[in-house]
């Protein structure tokens, strides 16, 4: 639709011909623009030293380290199928309003399904998730990725993930494997001690149970160009949280 067809249907109330309206008025631009700029507060000659004053809940993205190529951990938690954006990081303003406080919005992370996860996934230095079909299924949230990350989840094991949330683990540097046998799925129970060789993050890996002596093959089916994002995720999350936090 043209500037004009929209403009005369707005005026009429229903798709209208221009030419309905009539010969168009001329306009003219004025030879200058009154600006008034007095609410700005424009920069010193010592930005650099300017002083940022933050709310109480804006905190600086934690660093996080390259992905290693070894990988080891406990399962912190295991799951079924279907777990949402919602149960990995719950809604609702009492949580919402910490997005941009990564370490204290992340104490609610799992709060739903186990009121302890956070806690303990900070105690035993992160570890592994175990879940079945669609894990991360719902909104795009990224903080439903961030907030697992910041306490130190190094790999996500399911059966598939939903789209948009493996894109979202990606960028921030967890590892999102699926099973080679879904069956492999009922062999894994929460408690286990994982390792992982990660090096090259080749599309067919190993995990070995160290508690029960067993290895189950995982794939990691990503382009070259998501292995990258990948590899890079913590570098790649702190720009993206800085230019929108």
């Amino acid at each position: 639709m043209s500037p004009e067809t929209a403009v005369a249907s707005a005026l009429y109330g229903e798709i209208t011909d221009p030419r309905k309206l009539g010969k168009y008025p001329e306009l003219s631009l004025p030879e200058k623009f009154i600006i008034n700029d007095n609410m700005f507060i424009f920069p010193t000659e010592k930005a650099h030293a300017t002083e940022i004053v933050r709310g109480p809940n804006i905190k600086p993205l934690p660093s996080f380290q390259p992905i290693p190529d070894r990988l080891r951990g406990e399962v912190l938690l295991k799951l079924g199928d279907n777990v949402s954006t919602d149960d990995i990081l719950p809604g609702g303003s009492e949580i919402l309003s910490l997005r941009s406080n990564i370490p204290e919005i992340s104490k609610h992370t799992f709060r739903y399904v186990d009121s302890s996860f956070a806690e303990r996934a900070l105690k035993k230095g992160g570890g592994f998730i175990v879940g079945g079909e669609n894990y991360g299924q719902g909104s795009s949230r990224e903080h439903a990725a961030l907030a697992p990350k910041y306490l130190g989840v190094k790999a996500i094991i399911v059966k598939s993930f939903a789209r948009i949330h493996l894109a979202n683990l990606i960028n921030f540097g967890i590892i999102p494997l699926t099973f080679a046998d879904k069956q492999d799925y009922t062999g894994i129970v929460q408690g286990d001690m994982l390792e992982l060789d990660a090096k090259g993050l080749k599309k067919t890996l190993r995990v070995k149970s160290v508690t029960r002596n067993v290895e189950v093959q995982v794939e990691l089916d990503l382009s070259d160009h998501d292995k990258d994002v990948l590899k890079a995720g913590g570098k790649l999350a702190a720009v993206k949280y800085h230019s929108i936090g």
